[in-house]
């Protein structure tokens, strides 16, 4: 009974016939070949109408693939068209300020390894950082609220006045 069992899950499928949607979105705005471009319908309807089955997903699976390679810059989207961006067209720069130019060191000159980052650690000898203990150069103050004065205790107690004005 162990060798055989009546799981519900399928067994895995072979490896689905179809290419890599890249290559369909590639294949089908070319095939549909507009000077402006193609939307996402038209290239969905022309990858079904070539390749016939397709996954349940494949309108989520299409609109991933698109906006992965519009990111990616082998799509350009103008006007809700894609379409292959031009080679004679200068690459996208990225966001922010480009990095400055790094300075040719002369071949004859030793870098120093760099700086460790974070705190550096205390010394290993307590004793050592007690004796040299740095001085504030602010005033001779102790730091934070001074303790609160201790009440003074009179020898006649004090008579006080009735809350209840009388008569």
């Amino acid at each position: 009974m162990a060798a055989e069992s009546t799981s519900p899950l399928q067994p895995p499928t072979a490896p689905s016939s179809l290419p890599q949607y890249p290559e369909m979105i590639l294949a089908a705005i070319e095939a549909l070949n507009d000077k402006d471009g193609s939307n996402k319908s038209s290239i969905s309807k022309q990858i079904e109408a070539e390749y016939g089955e397709l996954p349940a997903a494949h309108t989520t699976l299409l609109s991933h693939h698109l906006n992965k390679m519009k990111q990616s810059g082998q799509l350009v989207m103008v006007k809700n068209n894609y379409m292959r961006p031009d080679p004679n067209a200068p690459p996208r720069r990225g966001r922010g300020r480009p990095p400055k130019p790094k300075t040719a060191l002369p071949p004859d000159a030793t870098m120093s390894p760099p700086r460790p980052r974070g705190r550096p650690p205390k010394p290993r000898d307590p004793l050592s950082s007690a004796a040299t203990k740095p001085s504030s150069a602010g005033s001779g103050r102790p730091r934070g609220r001074p303790p609160k004065k201790a009440k003074t205790i009179s020898s006649a107690p004090r008579r006080r006045r009735p809350l209840v004005p009388e008569g």
